[in-house]
């Protein structure tokens, strides 16, 4: 019975193929809007995560200054210190990592070859907080970045530049005016979200560069990673009673320094991504309403014209959950062709918007499978009126219609 009904609607379909293809138009649209914005939106979402954890994993930034938005632009910035380092390595429990760095941009040089590349001193601990790996070489040991030793790490893109596909370990290169020697390759990071180049860069000990390149101790950045059992949301407040006293802030005045926490500023700017997928996706559903009305419009006109056959088919026996089945299952039909052309042709559309905006092609299978839902939902619901229409039509004045 159902196979037979579903049949008739196919035949139906391809006997006014052209109208059965504008009506779908809106499903069609429909879908495929929703398909991609929520694809393009996880793929987006997804990007946002892996350029953040590039930065390093339960991580908070200490900056020199005032938080944004308190003090006063001529407000004196009061720099970071070893000190400050030290407070925190002696006091703070919760952390896998505490490094200080300090960074500028110079000229490096090697041979006939420059560029201009942003050189951090730092120390043996930078690569754990900020989750960094060597694709050859060694970190720094402690003696050498105790004694200030003319070594440096370089990265990928740094290594393209001056070695091409060869080994750079050992080799001397030029620092500003300062030597250095090579004794390992940081793994590639890629770029940022924000199109910063990460393996444009250069490292060295904290007091080599304090001495040579920078000319004073200051220190720019403490880099503290939590541990796997301490959420940085627990951290944070330690850190800053810490280096408060350690400054000796008075405890009627602001901090004279910024935390932030990498993983609070993830999550927001995910959220955030979120939301818009939300909003497009909400604009791009209006399209399936459209669709859906189209649809009851050409099934009223689909039993207009059938009507003498629907009077024909009750009069030799019909009963009217058979005609309400039929026009149904013909709404649903026509709904679900729409759904699965626009499927296709959603995650087409994502598929070319993700090699151009270089996301990850995310598609979610529960998105699929609603969006087909949907539109046997849609069908059905629209359909309905128009098949309840044709079910309750006189046998008698529907074999007198012309």
């Amino acid at each position: 019975m159902i196979w037979e009904t579903v049949r008739l609607a196919l035949r139906s379909v391809r006997r006014n193929a052209l109208r059965s293809f504008l009506t779908l138009l809106g499903i069609v649209i429909g879908v495929a809007a929703v398909i991609a914005m929520l694809t393009i939106g996880a793929g987006t979402t997804e990007k946002v995560k892996t350029d953040i954890s590039k930065l390093g994993s339960n991580l908070l930034v200490v900056r020199a200054g005032r938080p944004a938005g308190r003090g006063t632009p001529d407000s004196v910035i009061r720099p970071l210190q070893d000190k400050d380092v030290a407070a925190l390595r002696a006091h703070l429990e919760g952390a896998r990592a505490i490094s200080p760095a300090a960074q500028k941009q110079v000229r490096v040089i090697y041979g006939t070859e420059n560029i201009t590349a942003g050189v951090t001193g730092t120390d043996s601990a930078f690569l754990d907080a900020r989750d960094w790996t060597l694709a050859s070489g060694r970190a720094f040991s402690d003696s050498e970045v105790r004694s200030g030793t003319g070594v440096c790490l370089i990265g990928e893109t740094v290594r393209q530049q001056f070695f091409g596909a060869g080994d750079p370990d050992g080799e001397i290169i030029r620092v500003n005016r300062s030597s250095c020697k090579v004794i390992g390759l940081l793994a590639p990071k890629g770029y940022t979200g924000f199109g910063q180049d990460q393996d444009n860069v250069v490292l060295m000990p904290l007091a080599a560069f304090q001495r040579k390149i920078a000319g004073n101790r200051n220190i720019d950045n403490i880099y503290v990673a939590a541990d796997d059992r301490t959420p940085t949301s627990e951290l944070l407040p330690r850190v800053e009673d810490i280096l408060r006293d350690a400054r000796r802030v008075p405890q009627d005045k602001e901090s004279d320094f910024d935390i932030r926490d990498m993983t609070q500023i993830a999550d927001t700017m995910t959220s955030a991504t979120a939301t818009m997928t939300g909003m497009l996706s909400a604009v791009a559903a209006v399209s399936l309403l459209v669709g859906g009305i189209g649809i009851m419009n050409i099934m009223l006109v689909s039993v207009t014209e059938r009507t003498r056959e629907i009077g024909i088919r009750l009069a030799i026996g019909a009963h009217e959950k058979h005609i309400l089945i039929q026009f149904l299952v013909e709404a649903t039909v026509l709904s679900l062709f729409g759904g699965i052309i626009g499927i296709l042709i959603g995650l087409s559309l994502a598929g070319l918007a993700s090699l151009t905006l270089t996301i990850p092609f995310a598609p979610s299978p529960a998105v699929i499978l609603l969006a087909v839902g949907f539109s046997a939902l849609i069908g059905m619901a629209f359909g309905f009126f128009p098949a309840l229409r044709g079910a309750r039509l006189d046998p008698i004045d529907a074999l007198r219609h012309e």
